[in-house]
């Protein structure tokens, strides 16, 4: 693939100039070279991108890509761990807000939160101090 100007490399990769910009700034990506003042950029270069690109639309940090990209072995290696923790920390948050939603949505009242006995419950369990944690442990609906 022969160099590529700014523009058709952010529509390449369906991206905004700008935010192939934005990483050259934080020096995640540098063009090739520049002709007639526009960045250039090649295939490694879009490599680069399309990664970074991904890897935002993924929910993980610049910081992380960026180390991931070009830290040295043990220090990408604990930046991906560590933004594996949080991702599994988030995955069971919402495993946790689905069964929740879900417990609404089979409830045959109207308004769950105010007519339903187990979901009540649950809110009352939840006030007295309990942890959601506490609370799916007890129910095992929640891992």
């Amino acid at each position: 693939m022969d160099l590529v100007p700014i523009g058709e490399a952010a529509r390449l990769l369906g991206m905004n100039a700008s935010a192939l910009r934005y990483y050259e700034e934080r020096g995640l990506v540098v063009p090739v070279t520049r002709h007639r003042g526009r960045r250039m950029y090649g295939r490694q270069e879009l490599r680069r991108l399309v990664f970074l690109r991904t890897m935002q639309q993924l929910g993980v940090s610049l910081d992380t890509a960026g180390a991931v990209l070009d830290a040295p072995g043990e220090e990408w290696r604990t930046a991906a761990a560590e933004q594996i923790d949080v991702l599994e920390e988030l995955i069971h948050r919402a495993e946790a807000a689905q069964w929740v939603l879900r417990q609404a949505i089979e409830c045959p009242a109207e308004h769950p939160a105010r007519e339903c006995p187990h979901w009540i419950g649950m809110v009352d369990q939840l006030l007295e101090g309990y942890t959601f944690a506490q609370f799916a442990a007890e129910h095992g609906k929640v891992n």
